[in-house]
Protein backbone atom coordinates (compact mmCIF):
# COMPACT_ATOMS: atom_id res chain seq x y z
CA UNK A 1 0.00 0.00 0.00
CA UNK A 2 1.29 3.45 -0.93
CA UNK A 3 1.39 6.06 1.86
CA UNK A 4 -1.01 8.99 1.59
CA UNK A 5 1.65 11.20 3.25
CA UNK A 6 5.37 10.50 2.92
CA UNK A 7 8.27 12.51 4.38
CA UNK A 8 11.80 11.56 3.34
CA UNK A 9 14.80 13.29 4.95
CA UNK A 10 12.59 16.36 5.30
CA UNK A 11 13.57 19.63 6.93
CA UNK A 12 11.87 23.02 7.19
CA UNK A 13 13.13 26.49 8.14
CA UNK A 14 10.94 29.57 8.48
CA UNK A 15 12.22 32.62 6.63
CA UNK A 16 12.21 34.71 9.84
CA UNK A 17 14.32 32.20 11.80
CA UNK A 18 18.02 31.39 11.69
CA UNK A 19 17.69 27.70 12.51
CA UNK A 20 15.36 25.05 11.05
CA UNK A 21 12.26 24.00 12.95
CA UNK A 22 12.21 20.47 11.51
CA UNK A 23 15.15 18.12 10.94
CA UNK A 24 15.52 14.74 9.21
CA UNK A 25 11.84 13.82 9.18
CA UNK A 26 11.15 10.33 7.82
CA UNK A 27 7.49 9.44 8.20
CA UNK A 28 4.92 7.47 6.20
CA UNK A 29 1.21 7.66 7.02
CA UNK A 30 -1.01 5.17 5.23
CA UNK A 31 -4.67 5.39 4.12
CA UNK A 32 -7.15 4.73 6.92
CA UNK A 33 -4.62 5.04 9.74
CA UNK A 34 -5.33 7.04 12.88
CA UNK A 35 -2.15 8.76 14.04
CA UNK A 36 -1.47 10.96 17.06
CA UNK A 37 1.39 13.45 16.72
CA UNK A 38 2.47 14.50 20.20
CA UNK A 39 5.30 16.41 21.78
CA UNK A 40 6.07 19.44 23.97
CA UNK A 41 5.33 23.00 22.88
CA UNK A 42 7.86 24.18 20.31
CA UNK A 43 8.84 20.64 19.30
CA UNK A 44 7.74 21.19 15.70
CA UNK A 45 4.47 19.24 15.61
CA UNK A 46 2.41 22.25 14.46
CA UNK A 47 4.99 23.04 11.80
CA UNK A 48 4.83 19.44 10.62
CA UNK A 49 1.05 19.80 10.33
CA UNK A 50 1.44 23.09 8.44
CA UNK A 51 3.76 21.40 5.97
CA UNK A 52 1.17 18.66 5.42
CA UNK A 53 -1.75 21.01 4.72
CA UNK A 54 0.34 23.54 2.81
CA UNK A 55 0.12 26.50 5.21
CA UNK A 56 3.91 26.20 5.26
CA UNK A 57 5.34 27.52 3.01
CA UNK A 58 2.33 29.09 1.21
CA UNK A 59 1.07 31.16 4.19
CA UNK A 60 4.05 30.83 6.55
CA UNK A 61 7.06 31.62 4.43
CA UNK A 62 9.98 29.21 4.57
CA UNK A 63 12.11 26.68 2.75
CA UNK A 64 12.25 22.90 3.00
CA UNK A 65 14.74 20.25 2.12
CA UNK A 66 14.18 16.61 1.28
CA UNK A 67 10.89 15.26 0.01
CA UNK A 68 7.23 15.48 1.02
CA UNK A 69 4.68 13.64 -1.08
CA UNK A 70 0.90 13.89 -0.68
CA UNK A 71 -0.88 11.02 -2.47
CA UNK A 72 2.28 10.45 -4.51
CA UNK A 73 2.57 14.09 -5.64
CA UNK A 74 5.66 16.02 -4.58
CA UNK A 75 4.61 18.98 -2.42
CA UNK A 76 6.73 21.33 -4.49
CA UNK A 77 4.55 20.53 -7.51
CA UNK A 78 1.20 21.33 -5.83
CA UNK A 79 -0.45 24.52 -4.55
CA UNK A 80 -2.41 25.11 -1.36
CA UNK A 81 -5.76 24.86 -3.17
CA UNK A 82 -5.07 21.39 -4.58
CA UNK A 83 -3.71 20.36 -1.17
CA UNK A 84 -7.00 21.39 0.46
CA UNK A 85 -8.82 18.83 -1.70
CA UNK A 86 -6.77 16.07 -0.04
CA UNK A 87 -6.12 17.42 3.49
CA UNK A 88 -8.92 18.87 5.63
CA UNK A 89 -7.77 20.72 8.75
CA UNK A 90 -9.79 21.58 11.85
CA UNK A 91 -7.90 24.34 13.63
CA UNK A 92 -7.35 24.68 17.37
CA UNK A 93 -9.03 28.11 17.32
CA UNK A 94 -12.40 27.40 15.70
CA UNK A 95 -13.27 31.10 15.51
CA UNK A 96 -10.31 31.64 13.17
CA UNK A 97 -11.78 29.10 10.73
CA UNK A 98 -15.29 30.57 10.32
CA UNK A 99 -16.10 32.49 7.14
CA UNK A 100 -19.92 32.33 7.01
CA UNK A 101 -22.57 34.34 8.85
CA UNK A 102 -24.46 31.15 9.70
CA UNK A 103 -23.51 27.53 10.31
CA UNK A 104 -25.03 26.53 6.96
CA UNK A 105 -23.07 29.21 5.08
CA UNK A 106 -19.86 28.18 6.74
CA UNK A 107 -20.28 24.50 5.89
CA UNK A 108 -21.22 25.43 2.30
CA UNK A 109 -18.15 27.62 1.69
CA UNK A 110 -16.08 25.00 -0.17
CA UNK A 111 -19.12 23.93 -2.20
CA UNK A 112 -19.75 27.53 -3.28
CA UNK A 113 -16.15 27.79 -4.45
CA UNK A 114 -16.68 24.65 -6.53
CA UNK A 115 -19.90 26.14 -8.04
CA UNK A 116 -22.10 23.30 -6.81
CA UNK A 117 -25.78 23.81 -7.72
CA UNK A 118 -27.90 25.25 -4.90
CA UNK A 119 -30.24 22.28 -4.43
CA UNK A 120 -27.32 19.85 -4.37
CA UNK A 121 -25.42 22.17 -2.03
CA UNK A 122 -28.33 22.25 0.44
CA UNK A 123 -28.59 18.46 0.39
CA UNK A 124 -24.86 17.98 1.03
CA UNK A 125 -24.80 20.62 3.79
CA UNK A 126 -27.82 19.07 5.56
CA UNK A 127 -26.39 15.53 5.37
CA UNK A 128 -22.92 16.59 6.53
CA UNK A 129 -24.26 18.74 9.38
CA UNK A 130 -26.42 15.84 10.55
CA UNK A 131 -23.44 13.45 10.45
CA UNK A 132 -21.53 15.59 12.95
CA UNK A 133 -24.51 16.46 15.14
CA UNK A 134 -25.19 20.10 14.19
CA UNK A 135 -28.13 19.53 11.85
CA UNK A 136 -30.46 21.60 14.06
CA UNK A 137 -28.08 24.58 14.21
CA UNK A 138 -27.84 25.50 10.51
CA UNK A 139 -29.50 28.90 10.97
CA UNK A 140 -27.39 29.86 14.01
CA UNK A 141 -24.50 32.32 13.82
CA UNK A 142 -21.14 30.70 14.71
CA UNK A 143 -20.74 32.91 17.79
CA UNK A 144 -24.09 31.67 19.17
CA UNK A 145 -23.02 28.04 19.54
CA UNK A 146 -20.79 26.31 22.11
CA UNK A 147 -17.12 25.44 21.74
CA UNK A 148 -17.89 21.79 21.04
CA UNK A 149 -20.48 22.72 18.41
CA UNK A 150 -18.04 25.12 16.75
CA UNK A 151 -15.58 22.29 16.39
CA UNK A 152 -18.25 20.10 14.79
CA UNK A 153 -19.09 22.88 12.32
CA UNK A 154 -15.41 23.19 11.38
CA UNK A 155 -15.29 19.44 10.85
CA UNK A 156 -18.38 19.57 8.64
CA UNK A 157 -16.74 22.34 6.62
CA UNK A 158 -13.88 20.05 5.62
CA UNK A 159 -15.99 16.90 5.25
CA UNK A 160 -18.09 18.42 2.44
CA UNK A 161 -14.96 18.39 0.25
CA UNK A 162 -14.62 14.60 0.68
CA UNK A 163 -10.95 14.90 1.59
CA UNK A 164 -8.68 11.89 2.12
CA UNK A 165 -7.07 13.09 5.35
CA UNK A 166 -8.68 14.76 8.37
CA UNK A 167 -6.22 16.65 10.56
CA UNK A 168 -7.15 18.04 13.99
CA UNK A 169 -4.93 20.67 15.63
CA UNK A 170 -5.34 20.43 19.44
CA UNK A 171 -9.05 19.51 19.29
CA UNK A 172 -9.40 19.39 23.10
CA UNK A 173 -7.92 22.79 23.97
CA UNK A 174 -11.14 24.75 24.61
CA UNK A 175 -13.66 22.04 25.48
CA UNK A 176 -15.12 20.91 28.78
CA UNK A 177 -14.15 17.34 29.77
CA UNK A 178 -17.34 15.59 28.65
CA UNK A 179 -17.47 17.57 25.38
CA UNK A 180 -13.80 16.73 24.78
CA UNK A 181 -14.60 13.06 25.33
CA UNK A 182 -17.47 13.38 22.83
CA UNK A 183 -15.13 15.08 20.34
CA UNK A 184 -12.69 12.15 20.49
CA UNK A 185 -15.62 9.75 20.03
CA UNK A 186 -16.85 11.75 17.02
CA UNK A 187 -13.38 11.83 15.41
CA UNK A 188 -13.11 8.07 15.92
CA UNK A 189 -16.58 7.44 14.49
CA UNK A 190 -16.02 9.62 11.41
CA UNK A 191 -12.67 7.94 10.78
CA UNK A 192 -14.07 4.41 11.06
CA UNK A 193 -17.19 5.04 8.99
CA UNK A 194 -15.47 7.00 6.23
CA UNK A 195 -12.18 5.09 6.13
CA UNK A 196 -10.35 8.42 6.03
CA UNK A 197 -6.88 8.91 7.42
CA UNK A 198 -7.03 10.79 10.73
CA UNK A 199 -4.16 12.84 12.19
CA UNK A 200 -4.52 14.37 15.65
CA UNK A 201 -2.06 16.98 16.96
CA UNK A 202 -2.43 16.95 20.74
CA UNK A 203 -0.37 16.66 23.93
CA UNK A 204 -3.25 15.50 26.19
CA UNK A 205 -2.41 11.86 25.69
CA UNK A 206 -4.80 10.23 28.15
CA UNK A 207 -7.78 12.12 26.72
CA UNK A 208 -6.94 11.21 23.11
CA UNK A 209 -6.51 7.56 24.12
CA UNK A 210 -10.17 7.49 25.10
CA UNK A 211 -10.46 5.81 21.68
CA UNK A 212 -8.01 3.56 19.84
CA UNK A 213 -5.01 5.07 18.07
CA UNK A 214 -2.88 3.10 15.59
CA UNK A 215 0.37 4.98 16.15
CA UNK A 216 1.83 7.75 18.26
CA UNK A 217 4.49 9.87 16.58
CA UNK A 218 6.43 11.59 19.38
CA UNK A 219 8.46 14.70 18.54
CA UNK A 220 11.07 16.75 20.38
CA UNK A 221 13.42 19.52 19.24
CA UNK A 222 12.21 19.32 15.64
CA UNK A 223 12.80 15.58 15.27
CA UNK A 224 10.75 12.41 15.48
CA UNK A 225 12.07 10.47 18.46
CA UNK A 226 9.49 7.67 18.51
CA UNK A 227 6.88 6.11 16.25
CA UNK A 228 5.14 3.27 18.08
CA UNK A 229 1.88 1.93 19.42
CA UNK A 230 0.30 3.63 22.46
CA UNK A 231 0.95 0.54 24.61
CA UNK A 232 4.67 0.51 23.72
CA UNK A 233 4.98 4.23 24.41
CA UNK A 234 3.27 4.02 27.81
CA UNK A 235 5.72 1.31 28.86
CA UNK A 236 8.73 3.46 28.00
CA UNK A 237 10.19 6.53 29.74
CA UNK A 238 9.90 8.74 26.64
CA UNK A 239 6.86 10.65 27.86
CA UNK A 240 8.60 11.69 31.07
CA UNK A 241 11.76 12.68 29.14
CA UNK A 242 9.82 14.88 26.71
CA UNK A 243 7.53 16.47 29.29
CA UNK A 244 4.27 14.84 28.21
CA UNK A 245 1.85 13.87 30.97
CA UNK A 246 1.37 10.14 31.41
CA UNK A 247 -2.16 8.88 32.05
CA UNK A 248 -2.78 9.19 35.78
CA UNK A 249 -3.42 5.48 36.24
CA UNK A 250 -0.03 4.68 34.67
CA UNK A 251 1.73 7.03 37.09
CA UNK A 252 -0.18 5.53 40.03
CA UNK A 253 0.83 2.00 38.99
CA UNK A 254 4.48 3.05 38.81
CA UNK A 255 4.32 4.67 42.26
CA UNK A 256 2.94 1.39 43.59
CA UNK A 257 5.87 -0.54 42.12
CA UNK A 258 3.91 -2.18 39.29
CA UNK A 259 5.97 -2.83 36.15
CA UNK A 260 3.78 -1.79 33.19
CA UNK A 261 4.18 -4.00 30.09
CA UNK A 262 2.45 -4.05 26.67
CA UNK A 263 0.83 -7.38 27.57
CA UNK A 264 -1.21 -5.54 30.22
CA UNK A 265 -2.96 -3.58 27.43
CA UNK A 266 -2.28 -0.26 29.18
CA UNK A 267 -3.53 2.09 26.44
CA UNK A 268 -6.98 2.34 28.12
CA UNK A 269 -7.99 2.00 31.74
CA UNK A 270 -10.94 -0.09 30.46
CA UNK A 271 -8.66 -2.67 28.86
CA UNK A 272 -5.97 -2.68 31.56
CA UNK A 273 -5.14 -6.19 32.78
CA UNK A 274 -3.81 -6.44 36.35
CA UNK A 275 -3.02 -9.68 38.15
CA UNK A 276 -3.84 -10.12 41.82
CA UNK A 277 -0.26 -9.38 42.90
CA UNK A 278 -0.31 -6.00 41.08
CA UNK A 279 -3.70 -5.14 42.59
CA UNK A 280 -2.28 -5.94 46.02
CA UNK A 281 0.71 -3.64 45.36
CA UNK A 282 -1.66 -0.76 44.58
CA UNK A 283 -3.69 -1.40 47.75
CA UNK A 284 -0.56 -1.61 49.90
CA UNK A 285 0.73 1.65 48.43
CA UNK A 286 -2.62 3.35 49.12
CA UNK A 287 -2.70 2.32 52.77
CA UNK A 288 0.95 3.29 53.21
CA UNK A 289 0.61 6.85 51.84
CA UNK A 290 -0.32 9.55 54.32
CA UNK A 291 -3.54 11.52 54.11
CA UNK A 292 -3.08 15.10 52.83
CA UNK A 293 -2.95 17.72 55.59
CA UNK A 294 -5.99 19.94 56.14
CA UNK A 295 -5.69 23.55 54.96
CA UNK A 296 -5.44 26.22 57.70
CA UNK A 297 -8.35 28.60 58.26
CA UNK A 298 -8.12 32.08 56.71
CA UNK A 299 -10.27 35.19 56.30
CA UNK A 300 -12.76 35.42 53.45
CA UNK A 301 -11.32 37.52 50.62
CA UNK A 302 -14.11 37.23 48.07
CA UNK A 303 -17.74 36.86 49.11
CA UNK A 304 -20.60 36.17 46.71
CA UNK A 305 -24.18 36.10 48.02
CA UNK A 306 -27.46 35.45 46.16
CA UNK A 307 -25.99 36.48 42.82
CA UNK A 308 -28.23 36.40 39.72
CA UNK A 309 -27.58 37.79 36.26
CA UNK A 310 -29.37 37.76 32.90
CA UNK A 311 -28.05 39.13 29.60
CA UNK A 312 -30.05 41.67 27.59
CA UNK A 313 -31.31 38.91 25.27
CA UNK A 314 -33.07 37.31 28.23
CA UNK A 315 -30.60 34.47 28.79
CA UNK A 316 -30.41 33.74 32.53
CA UNK A 317 -26.67 33.13 32.97
CA UNK A 318 -26.56 32.86 36.79
CA UNK A 319 -29.19 32.16 39.44
CA UNK A 320 -28.79 32.47 43.22
CA UNK A 321 -25.02 31.93 43.42
CA UNK A 322 -23.40 32.07 46.87
CA UNK A 323 -19.86 31.12 47.91
CA UNK A 324 -16.77 32.50 49.60
CA UNK A 325 -13.09 32.32 48.67
CA UNK A 326 -10.53 32.44 51.50
CA UNK A 327 -7.34 34.46 51.35
CA UNK A 328 -4.52 32.37 49.93
CA UNK A 329 -6.75 29.68 48.45
CA UNK A 330 -6.37 28.27 44.96
CA UNK A 331 -9.91 27.54 43.82
CA UNK A 332 -11.19 26.01 40.58
CA UNK A 333 -14.41 26.98 38.83
CA UNK A 334 -15.46 24.00 36.71
CA UNK A 335 -18.44 22.90 34.65
CA UNK A 336 -19.77 22.52 31.14
CA UNK A 337 -19.34 25.11 28.35
CA UNK A 338 -21.94 27.83 28.87
CA UNK A 339 -22.47 27.01 32.56
CA UNK A 340 -21.87 30.62 33.66
CA UNK A 341 -18.22 30.35 34.76
CA UNK A 342 -16.87 33.23 32.63
CA UNK A 343 -19.95 35.34 33.41
CA UNK A 344 -19.20 34.90 37.12
CA UNK A 345 -15.71 36.32 36.62
CA UNK A 346 -17.02 39.24 34.53
CA UNK A 347 -19.32 40.18 37.38
CA UNK A 348 -16.47 40.01 39.91
CA UNK A 349 -14.37 42.31 37.72
CA UNK A 350 -17.25 44.69 37.05
CA UNK A 351 -17.46 44.08 33.31
CA UNK A 352 -21.14 43.24 33.88
CA UNK A 353 -23.50 44.24 36.71
CA UNK A 354 -25.69 41.70 38.50
CA UNK A 355 -29.46 42.17 38.83
CA UNK A 356 -29.54 40.54 42.28
CA UNK A 357 -27.10 39.73 45.05
CA UNK A 358 -23.82 41.15 46.28
CA UNK A 359 -20.09 40.71 45.69
CA UNK A 360 -17.71 41.77 48.44
CA UNK A 361 -13.92 41.98 48.58
CA UNK A 362 -12.37 41.83 52.06
CA UNK A 363 -15.78 42.69 53.51
CA UNK A 364 -16.39 45.74 51.28
CA UNK A 365 -19.31 45.71 48.84
CA UNK A 366 -17.88 46.20 45.34
CA UNK A 367 -21.11 47.60 43.84
CA UNK A 368 -19.83 51.17 43.81
CA UNK A 369 -16.29 50.33 42.68
CA UNK A 370 -15.34 50.99 39.05
CA UNK A 371 -13.60 48.44 36.84
CA UNK A 372 -10.34 50.32 37.37
CA UNK A 373 -10.75 50.32 41.15
CA UNK A 374 -11.47 46.59 41.21
CA UNK A 375 -8.43 45.99 38.98
CA UNK A 376 -6.22 47.48 41.70
CA UNK A 377 -6.90 44.28 43.66
CA UNK A 378 -8.09 41.66 41.16
CA UNK A 379 -6.33 40.66 37.93
CA UNK A 380 -8.22 38.83 35.18
CA UNK A 381 -6.71 36.78 32.34
CA UNK A 382 -9.31 36.10 29.67
CA UNK A 383 -9.71 32.78 27.84
CA UNK A 384 -9.11 34.20 24.35
CA UNK A 385 -5.71 35.96 24.29
CA UNK A 386 -6.63 37.92 21.16
CA UNK A 387 -9.22 39.82 23.20
CA UNK A 388 -6.55 41.15 25.58
CA UNK A 389 -3.60 41.98 23.37
CA UNK A 390 -3.27 45.57 22.13
CA UNK A 391 0.45 46.13 21.53
CA UNK A 392 2.62 45.03 18.62
CA UNK A 393 5.61 43.76 20.59
CA UNK A 394 5.62 41.31 23.48
CA UNK A 395 7.66 43.40 25.90
CA UNK A 396 5.34 46.38 25.37
CA UNK A 397 2.24 44.25 25.94
CA UNK A 398 3.55 42.73 29.17
CA UNK A 399 4.63 46.11 30.53
CA UNK A 400 1.55 48.06 29.42
CA UNK A 401 -0.30 47.88 32.75
CA UNK A 402 2.73 49.15 34.67
CA UNK A 403 3.25 51.98 32.18
CA UNK A 404 -0.41 53.04 32.56
CA UNK A 405 0.12 53.06 36.33
CA UNK A 406 2.98 55.51 35.86
CA UNK A 407 5.82 53.21 36.97
CA UNK A 408 9.40 54.23 36.07
CA UNK A 409 10.75 52.52 32.94
CA UNK A 410 13.52 50.82 34.91
CA UNK A 411 10.94 49.18 37.20
CA UNK A 412 8.81 48.20 34.21
CA UNK A 413 11.79 46.57 32.49
CA UNK A 414 12.69 44.55 35.61
CA UNK A 415 9.13 43.31 36.07
CA UNK A 416 8.78 42.42 32.38
CA UNK A 417 12.06 40.51 32.40
CA UNK A 418 11.01 38.54 35.49
CA UNK A 419 7.58 37.41 34.26
CA UNK A 420 8.80 36.68 30.72
CA UNK A 421 11.36 34.33 32.22
CA UNK A 422 8.74 32.64 34.42
CA UNK A 423 6.33 32.23 31.49
CA UNK A 424 9.16 30.92 29.27
CA UNK A 425 8.89 33.85 26.86
CA UNK A 426 12.33 35.39 27.33
CA UNK A 427 13.64 34.22 23.91
CA UNK A 428 10.79 36.14 22.24
CA UNK A 429 11.16 39.44 24.10
CA UNK A 430 11.77 41.41 20.87
CA UNK A 431 9.21 39.51 18.82
CA UNK A 432 5.90 40.91 17.55
CA UNK A 433 2.92 39.22 19.19
CA UNK A 434 1.55 38.29 15.75
CA UNK A 435 4.45 35.84 15.25
CA UNK A 436 3.44 33.73 18.27
CA UNK A 437 1.34 30.59 18.44
CA UNK A 438 -2.01 30.59 20.23
CA UNK A 439 -0.45 28.98 23.31
CA UNK A 440 2.39 31.52 23.38
CA UNK A 441 -0.09 34.40 23.13
CA UNK A 442 -1.87 32.88 26.11
CA UNK A 443 1.34 33.06 28.11
CA UNK A 444 1.81 36.73 27.10
CA UNK A 445 -1.58 37.65 28.55
CA UNK A 446 -0.83 35.80 31.78
CA UNK A 447 2.52 37.60 32.03
CA UNK A 448 0.87 41.00 31.48
CA UNK A 449 -1.42 40.48 34.49
CA UNK A 450 1.20 38.84 36.72
CA UNK A 451 3.47 41.85 36.25
CA UNK A 452 0.88 43.98 38.13
CA UNK A 453 1.12 41.82 41.30
CA UNK A 454 -2.60 41.77 42.16
CA UNK A 455 -3.94 40.49 45.51
CA UNK A 456 -6.20 38.07 43.69
CA UNK A 457 -5.88 36.73 40.18
CA UNK A 458 -8.56 35.03 38.09
CA UNK A 459 -7.50 33.03 35.06
CA UNK A 460 -9.85 31.65 32.41
CA UNK A 461 -8.31 28.39 31.09
CA UNK A 462 -4.70 29.43 31.86
CA UNK A 463 -3.11 26.26 30.50
CA UNK A 464 -5.18 25.71 27.34
CA UNK A 465 -2.86 24.74 24.49
CA UNK A 466 0.13 24.17 26.78
CA UNK A 467 2.06 20.90 27.03
CA UNK A 468 2.67 19.36 30.45
CA UNK A 469 6.07 21.02 30.87
CA UNK A 470 4.77 24.53 30.08
CA UNK A 471 1.59 23.82 32.04
CA UNK A 472 3.69 22.84 35.05
CA UNK A 473 5.89 25.95 34.74
CA UNK A 474 2.86 28.24 34.66
CA UNK A 475 1.06 26.44 37.47
CA UNK A 476 4.12 26.21 39.70
CA UNK A 477 4.59 29.95 39.28
CA UNK A 478 0.96 30.45 40.30
CA UNK A 479 1.64 28.17 43.29
CA UNK A 480 4.51 30.41 44.33
CA UNK A 481 2.24 33.45 44.02
CA UNK A 482 -0.37 31.59 46.01
CA UNK A 483 2.14 30.77 48.76
CA UNK A 484 3.05 34.45 48.97
CA UNK A 485 -0.57 35.23 49.86
CA UNK A 486 -2.13 35.90 46.48
CA UNK A 487 -5.52 34.25 46.06
CA UNK A 488 -5.95 32.37 42.78
CA UNK A 489 -9.25 31.57 41.07
CA UNK A 490 -9.07 29.34 37.99
CA UNK A 491 -11.73 28.62 35.40
CA UNK A 492 -10.69 25.31 33.95
CA UNK A 493 -11.82 22.32 31.90
CA UNK A 494 -8.64 20.49 32.85
CA UNK A 495 -9.50 17.93 35.51
CA UNK A 496 -5.80 17.16 36.07
CA UNK A 497 -5.12 20.81 36.87
CA UNK A 498 -8.06 20.97 39.25
CA UNK A 499 -6.91 17.82 41.05
CA UNK A 500 -3.24 18.69 41.25
CA UNK A 501 -3.32 22.33 42.22
CA UNK A 502 -6.63 23.44 43.69
CA UNK A 503 -7.85 23.36 47.29
CA UNK A 504 -11.51 23.56 46.29
CA UNK A 505 -13.74 23.22 43.27
CA UNK A 506 -16.86 25.27 42.57
CA UNK A 507 -18.93 23.31 40.06
CA UNK A 508 -21.40 25.20 37.85
CA UNK A 509 -24.13 23.92 35.53
CA UNK A 510 -26.81 25.89 33.71
CA UNK A 511 -26.14 29.00 35.79
CA UNK A 512 -26.33 27.29 39.17
CA UNK A 513 -23.70 26.23 41.71
CA UNK A 514 -23.97 22.45 42.03
CA UNK A 515 -21.08 21.76 44.39
CA UNK A 516 -18.43 23.39 46.57
CA UNK A 517 -16.02 20.63 47.65
CA UNK A 518 -12.51 19.27 47.23
CA UNK A 519 -11.54 18.32 43.64
CA UNK A 520 -11.06 14.68 44.68
CA UNK A 521 -14.61 14.58 46.07
CA UNK A 522 -16.08 16.23 42.97
CA UNK A 523 -14.38 13.82 40.57
CA UNK A 524 -15.43 10.80 42.61
CA UNK A 525 -19.15 11.64 42.37
CA UNK A 526 -20.64 10.01 39.23
CA UNK A 527 -23.95 11.89 39.47
CA UNK A 528 -22.26 15.28 39.81
CA UNK A 529 -19.86 14.46 36.98
CA UNK A 530 -22.77 13.70 34.66
CA UNK A 531 -24.76 16.80 35.61
CA UNK A 532 -21.81 19.16 35.14
CA UNK A 533 -20.28 17.61 31.99
CA UNK A 534 -17.12 16.69 33.85
CA UNK A 535 -15.18 13.46 33.45
CA UNK A 536 -14.31 10.95 36.13
CA UNK A 537 -10.61 10.51 36.64
CA UNK A 538 -8.96 7.23 35.67
CA UNK A 539 -7.86 7.02 39.31
CA UNK A 540 -11.50 6.33 40.17
CA UNK A 541 -11.52 3.33 37.84
CA UNK A 542 -8.11 2.11 39.03
CA UNK A 543 -9.23 2.15 42.66
CA UNK A 544 -12.28 0.07 41.77
CA UNK A 545 -10.21 -2.41 39.76
CA UNK A 546 -7.87 -2.86 42.72
CA UNK A 547 -10.66 -3.34 45.27
CA UNK A 548 -10.29 0.00 47.05
CA UNK A 549 -13.70 1.06 48.37
CA UNK A 550 -13.00 4.79 48.70
CA UNK A 551 -12.07 6.27 45.27
CA UNK A 552 -12.27 9.77 46.73
CA UNK A 553 -9.58 9.05 49.33
CA UNK A 554 -7.45 7.13 46.82
CA UNK A 555 -7.54 10.12 44.45
CA UNK A 556 -6.73 12.60 47.22
CA UNK A 557 -3.74 10.58 48.47
CA UNK A 558 -2.40 10.03 44.95
CA UNK A 559 -2.58 13.73 44.09
CA UNK A 560 -0.86 14.78 47.32
CA UNK A 561 1.85 12.14 46.86
CA UNK A 562 2.35 13.04 43.18
CA UNK A 563 2.56 16.75 43.94
CA UNK A 564 5.26 16.19 46.57
CA UNK A 565 7.15 13.75 44.33
CA UNK A 566 7.27 16.13 41.38
CA UNK A 567 8.23 19.16 43.42
CA UNK A 568 10.83 17.17 45.29
CA UNK A 569 12.18 15.93 41.97
CA UNK A 570 12.34 19.48 40.62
Amino acid sequence: MEPVISFKNFGFKYTVQKEPTLYDIDLDIFPGQKVLIAGPSGCGKSTLASCINGLAPFSYSGEYTGSLKIKGVEARDSDIFSRSKVIGTVLQDSDAQFVGLTVAEDIAFALENDEVLVDEMRRIVAETAASVGVGTHLSHAPHEISGGQKQRVSLAGVLVDDVDVLMFDEPLANLDPATGESAIELIDEIGRKSGKTVIIIEHRLEDVLHRDIDRVVLMDDGRIIADMSPAELLCSDLLIKTGIREPLYITALKYAGVSVTPEMQPAHIETLILNEADKARVREWFYRVEKPAAAPEAETMLGVSGLSFAYSNGHQALSGISFGVKRGEMTAIAGRNGAGKSTMCKLICGFEKQQEGTISFLGEDTAELSIKERAEHIGYVMQNPNQMISKVFIKDEVGLGLVLRGKPQEEVDRAVEKVLDICNLSPFVEWPVSALSYGQKKRVTIASILSLEPEMIMLDEPTAGQDFRRYTEIMEFLVELNRSGITVLLITHDMHLMLEYCDRALVFSEGRLLADDTPAAVLSDPDLIKRANLKKTSLYDLSRICGIDDPREFTARFIDFDRKARRGHD
